[in-house]
């Protein structure tokens, strides 16, 4: 049934996204637009918002997912891409790629997949002592993340007022706007597969959850699979982020609510966290395009403003057992 409810509601405020704006046009008008006859104002709406719509929900999806992977591999249920500084270095490199190299632009999300595997071995290498506390992780990540999002700003400032600034600065702000159906083309099928690759998952994840004793008395390669469900995560956020920008906040807020709602099990906590991540990316790009039309808030912001209490929440409810 949450499943149903929670699929019901994205495809509503799918349609709503899509309708809701300065240009106007019914749902009837917008069915014969796209299907029967060609309408100025819908095929403006085809080209602007549905883009910008469809990506929201593939990048929603993708980075809340990365999230559930990177919490069940790091078993710190305080772990975020964008508070550990995973999404910051891919931004990072997509926007060195996007300032100084811009006809390598189709090849970002290669980039950002570079960049996003080198802080994720960075993090681990500096908060390593003899085993890795879920708290040091957390705290280097976000001192890692800090720096990043600093180089990211000066890289921005020197590529001065070219015609690739608005690309650096959508991935800087995490502003969704202005997304057309190449970028769309661009994030699909990374997103699409990697997420299909992290069902097969599930039950590793599971393992995982487990002591490392228990799983290798199991006869798990605990290595292996911890390397290889990290990898997929990392796949998947470093292009969302190298498409809409760092989200913060999005991969922890969503897993604890699907936990709440679904349980612990990946099985159903993996799907469930897929589409619920899409659902609150595209409500809160919805939000933040509508709150004060004709100004937009970038749905990073929205995600910030909500993110930051509950992320003060959860350390005030368990962060004694998170240091554990």
């Amino acid at each position: 049934m949450i499943f149903s409810v929670t699929i019901l509601l994205l495809i509503i405020i799918f349609f709503f996204s899509v309708k809701a704006g300065s240009l106007k046009v019914s749902f009837g008008q917008l069915i014969h637009g796209l299907f029967i006859q060609r309408n100025p104002d819908v095929a403006t709406i085809w080209d602007l918002r549905f883009p910008r719509v469809i990506i929201a929900m593939l990048a929603g999806a993708g980075i809340s997912v990365s999230g559930a992977l990177l919490q069940a591999v790091m078993k710190n249920p305080l772990t975020d891409p964008g508070i550990i500084g995973i999404s910051s270095a891919a931004s990072l490199a997509a926007v060195l790629i996007a300032t100084f190299v811009p006809a390598l632009y189709f090849s970002i999300p290669f980039f950002a997949v570079l960049g996003g595997l080198g802080a994720y071995l960075l993090i681990y290498s500096l908060a390593w002592d003899g085993g890795v506390n879920p708290v040091k992780l957390v705290l280097v990540g976000v001192a890692l993340n800090m720096t990043f999002v600093g180089l990211g700003e000066f890289f921005k400032a020197a590529g001065g007022q070219g015609s690739n600034l608005s690309k650096v600065q959508s991935i800087i702000e995490g502003n969704i706007a202005q997304k057309t159906w190449a970028d769309v083309n661009m994030l699909f099928w990374y997103v699409i597969i990697g997420l299909i690759v992290a069902m097969l998952l599930s039950k590793k994840c599971n393992i995982l959850s487990l002591e490392d004793k228990t799983a290798r008395g199991l006869g798990v390669n605990v290595d292996r699979d911890r390397f290889i469900v990290a990898l997929v995560g990392i796949v998947i956020v470093s292009i969302s982020t190298a498409t809409v920008g760092v989200i913060g906040f999005l991969g922890l807020i969503v897993p604890h609510i699907a936990k709440l709602l679904v349980g612990s099990d990946h099985r159903i906590k993996l799907p469930y966290t897929m589409v619920l991540g899409a659902l609150v990316l595209l409500i809160s790009d919805t939000v933040g395009r509508l709150i004060f039309a004709p100004y937009e808030i970038p749905a990073a912001i929205i995600m910030a403003v909500i993110g930051g209490p509950f992320f003060i929440f959860l350390l005030r409810r368990g962060g004694d057992s998170f240091g554990s």
